[in-house]
């Protein structure tokens, strides 16, 4: 029904007006809603990504039991240093483990990052966002976008479809945080990153979906905020409404920001820094909290697949591991397992090149990504020494998903087969929303338009009306 649902999709396109229609739509309605990536507009196809209903219970379970078992895992992480030391914290790190956020959740909301194949023979998760996950705005917008445009329009004639929002999912993870770690009312919110990033557009989506929900919120950096008496202040910041007052107190901030780049922003005095100590304090509740760099390190997937850390889990949650999460290695020389057999790592991984993938412990946007197979042996051997100093991973490769999606290039539409990852939002334990990106394969897709975010609808045939 999929491959179907996708064709007429397309046979829709095939009217020039229609096409036209929904581009000049696509085109205009993502500049009235600000659904830009940077100076980039978010998507440049003209179709959303279609999944069964069947493929959505597929992910919500599969990624719902791995989080369990993450949470699971994070609980053995705080209790048992040794165990840390096998996902490469730095000093600083660690210490900002010691306070307990007030909510049960190490990741109150995350994202986990997926390839899902068109007839969902295949689901492999590569990467786990637990720590600041974007794009829940943008998706939200975007599908109410796409329901707009003549060509869903004329789909939606013979198909139902089903949007899967998710802001208010977050915002309600937002405001259970806040009442979990004792506070009452409405909180006043700190959406905090740095300046001049690609993303402060959905930031303004969520600043104004909050004030629409009769929560004041306002954005601001790290250098914009002080802790005077016992209270995080912003002492600049954008609010919804022009406003006077110098400065906004803050009880719940919502942070953007990563980690590792406030501590390495502000160095050996980052300890120091208001919001963290703030946080220490308890004078906020902050979401996600500190706690969140346990299962943000991309070693994370390194314990979930060591058979010797297999007991911690319930077989439910080890079957979804096996089945759904690549054999993954902290670099480092010694012997490991693969597939139940003792292996020299590096020389297992100097071997293996064609079916491994070597990644930073902590990087995010593809940044330091070294894919084996389309690597040179001399390029791959200096990538593996590289990996000895800074914190990497090697990780199994998995199958990756394409899908054909449409494009307008020079006032044409252009079919063109594209990459997707499908890449569910989780609040809590449960799954709600999904992020797809996509990208090109070919030098002439990319001429086609690049990169492309588009919204993920349920799909199922409707009837003629």
């Amino acid at each position: 029904m999929l491959e179907t649902a996708i064709a007429d999709y397309h046979a829709a396109l095939q009217d020039e007006a229609i096409a036209r229609a929904t581009w000049e739509a696509l085109t205009v309605g993502q500049r009235e809603c600000n659904l830009f990536f940077g100076d980039r507009p978010l998507a440049t196809v003209m179709r959303p990504r279609f999944l069964t209903r069947p493929q959505y219970d597929l992910l919500r379970r599969g990624v719902g039991l791995v989080v369990a078992a993450l949470q699971r895992l994070g609980d053995a992480l705080l209790a048992d240093p040794a165990l840390r030391a096998r996902i490469a914290l730095t000093p600083q790190e660690e210490a900002l483990l010691v306070r307990d956020p007030g909510y049960p959740y190490h990741s109150a909301h995350s994202r986990m990052d997926t390839f899902l194949t068109l007839d969902g023979a295949s689901l492999r998760f590569v990467e786990y966002n637990g720590e600041s996950p974007a794009a829940i705005a943008y998706e939200d917008v975007l599908a109410e976008l796409f329901l707009s445009l003549p060509a869903m329009q004329q789909f939606t004639r013979t198909y139902a479809v089903t949007p899967l929002p998710a802001r208010q999912r977050l915002l309600d993870t937002l405001l259970d945080a806040w009442a979990h770690s004792g506070g009452s009312g409405s909180p006043r919110i700190a959406i905090v990153d740095w300046s001049g990033l690609p993303t402060h557009s959905e930031f303004m989506l969520f600043q104004r979906y909050f004030y629409d929900h009769g929560i004041e919120a306002v954005i601001c950096t790290p250098d914009d905020l002080a802790y005077r008496d016992g209270r995080l202040i912003a002492t600049r910041f954008q609010a919804v409404e022009p406003t006077a007052a110098p400065a906004f107190p803050i009880d719940l901030v919502y942070k953007r920001v990563l980690t590792s780049e406030l501590l390495t922003h502000y160095g050996a005095t980052a300890l120091d820094h208001p919001l963290v100590r703030a946080y220490a304090d308890g004078a906020i509740c902050m979401v996600n909290s500190f706690r969140a760099k346990l299962l943000h390190k991309k070693a994370i997937f390194a314990l979930l697949t060591d058979e010797s850390l297999h007991d911690l889990f319930t077989p439910d949650e080890r079957a979804a591991i096996h089945a759904h999460v690549p054999w993954t290695r902290l670099v480092r020389p010694g012997m490991t397992t693969y597939q139940g057999a003792a292996i020299d790592l590096l020389t297992f991984a100097h071997a293996e090149r064609e079916r491994l993938v070597l990644k930073p412990n902590d990087e995010y946007g593809g940044k330091g990504v070294v894919i084996g197979w389309e690597t040179s042996p001399d390029e791959w051997a200096r990538a593996l020494a590289e990996a000895l100093r800074t914190p990497s991973i090697v990780q199994e490769r998995v199958t990756i998903a394409y899908e054909e999606y449409p494009a307008m290039v020079d006032g044409a539409v252009q079919i063109g087969r594209r990459l997707v990852d499908s890449d569910p939002f989780v609040f809590g334990g449960e799954v709600h929303g999904c992020l797809c990106r996509l990208s090109t394969v070919t030098l002439l897709n990319v001429t086609a338009g690049g990169g492309s975010t588009t919204p993920v609808f349920l799909v199922e045939r409707g009837s003629e009306p």
